[in-house]
């Protein structure tokens, strides 16, 4: 029995054989991969070198000595139920083989003699599955925790949160399709990034969410690839993340109220995205949308002054998006805007600052569907009073539901709302209804 044993090692493996060659053998094979070779001439030196150290992979003959593969594997399991467990087989003993699978649970099994790539190869997508399940316990350990965090945080609320938004879960829900073994590393990296401009200003609490949500319906509805549907959704989520270093002051004025200066200072903020998403390969797409997405149709956006079809369709796509939810809170104009008087604006822009096929798009996908006039007043929570109405629902920065559209507010509500924001340190914006 012995160790060999390589510095940074990538994962251990446990070699077990009573034929000293074949150890030498796979000893050799495996050690140019960079992995940590334990050996043992026996299942029983097998097990005590499995209690000594942390053994990913255990490489198991059938035929053995007092203890054959398939019990030995079974002790493995029942020690140490997260090492992955291969057995080589060198005869063709099929109620055997069955055994080790059956008792052992054993991951795969090889033929004696084997093909040494094939080896490298099984051991290498054995190792990666066993990294990919343990990466999806810890998140799931994590989303525990901080939902368990979040339920302890509202439990002096009185409106209990009864749903949750689509929106993330309509992300998720993409990128486990194109990406599904760094799902949930992703999104969690994704909606740290999104929540980052929600701490800066409460007019613009929830912005990214309904952009990334109003973007996908958007996409939907022109037939685009799931693929570029990711890439817009992903590109809504993080479009503002270029105005991170921007002053305060700047970011609560609305547009058309800014100075040459302050205009200048914030027609930068696409090409920062960019700049600062570019290194994350899954992020590539998202990243040049992102930096479009001031683009006009008529070629008098910014950064670069595209026009037409030269800009990206999931820039044309996030500039209407943006603009609607924008309008009617009062972050484009000086002034928000109702619903209807948005989908005016956006339809009356048609050709110069936004695709023709985008805002046909957009009218067919609010068609009915499209709100009658209703005045509403933004406020911020200290200017509210008992007996106002709310004309949306109101959301934490995570998507849960805090109060309901139409609800009447009370005393003690506001008074809990104001706690909320105090706790949190996320301001919140009220649509009330005039």
């Amino acid at each position: 029995m012995n160790t060999s044993a390589v510095e940074n090692a990538s994962a251990v493996i446990l070699c077990v054989d009573d034929e000293p060659n074949i150890l030498n053998a796979l000893q050799r094979l495996l050690r140019r991969q960079n992995y940590q070779i334990l050996t043992a001439e026996s299942a029983a030196a097998g097990l005590r070198l499995l209690a000594q150290h942390s053994v990913d992979l255990v490489l198991s003959d059938m035929r053995m000595p007092e203890v054959d593969g398939a019990q030995f594997l079974e002790q493995v399991r029942l020690q140490s139920p997260a090492t992955i467990r291969i057995l080589l087989t060198g005869y063709a003993d099929v109620e055997s083989t069955i055994a080790a699978i059956n008792r052992g649970e054993i991951y795969r099994y090889i033929a004696k003699p084997w093909d040494d790539n094939e080896v490298l190869l099984l051991v290498k997508h054995a190792l990666e599955n066993k990294k990919l399940t343990e990466e999806k316990q810890q998140l799931e350990a994590l989303t525990q925790q901080q939902n368990a965090a979040l339920k302890s945080l509202n439990a002096n609320l009185e409106m209990k949160v009864q749903e949750r938004t689509q929106a993330l879960q309509n992300v998720l829900h993409e990128l486990e399709k194109s990406n599904a073994h760094l799902r949930k590393n992703f999104l969690t990296s994704v909606a740290i990034f999104s929540n980052l401009m929600e701490l800066r200003a409460g007019n613009l609490g929830g912005h990214s969410r309904r952009v990334a949500d109003f973007s996908r319906k958007l996409a939907l509805q022109m037939g685009l690839e799931n693929e570029a549907i990711q890439d817009i959704v992903l590109a809504a989520l993080l479009h503002d993340i270029g105005k991170i270093g921007l002053p305060d002051a700047l970011l609560e004025k609305p547009q058309l109220s800014l100075t040459q200066d302050e205009q200048g200072l914030l027609m930068r903020h696409p090409q920062i995205a960019e700049t600062a998403l570019l290194p994350l390969e899954q992020l590539k797409g998202a990243a040049s949308i992102i930096r479009s997405h001031h683009e006009r149709f008529d070629g008098d956006g910014y950064p670069d002054g595209l026009s037409g079809f030269a800009i990206p369709l999931g820039a044309r796509i996030l500039l209407l998006a943006n603009d609607y939810d924008a309008l009617q809170f009062g972050t484009l104009l000086n002034t928000p805007l109702t619903a209807v008087k948005a989908f005016d604006f956006i339809v009356e822009a048609r050709g110069t600052r936004y695709d023709p096929s985008v805002v046909e798009a957009f009218k067919a996908l609010l068609g009915a569907a499209q709100p009658h006039e209703e005045s509403t007043i933004a406020m911020r929570s200290k200017e509210l009073k008992p007996g106002m109405v709310l004309a949306k629902g109101l959301f934490t920065r995570e998507g849960l539901l805090l109060v309901f559209k139409d609800c009447v507010l009370t005393e003690q509500l506001i008074a809990q709302l104001i706690k909320f924001e105090e706790l949190e340190n996320y301001p919140l914006t009220f649509l009330i209804k005039a």
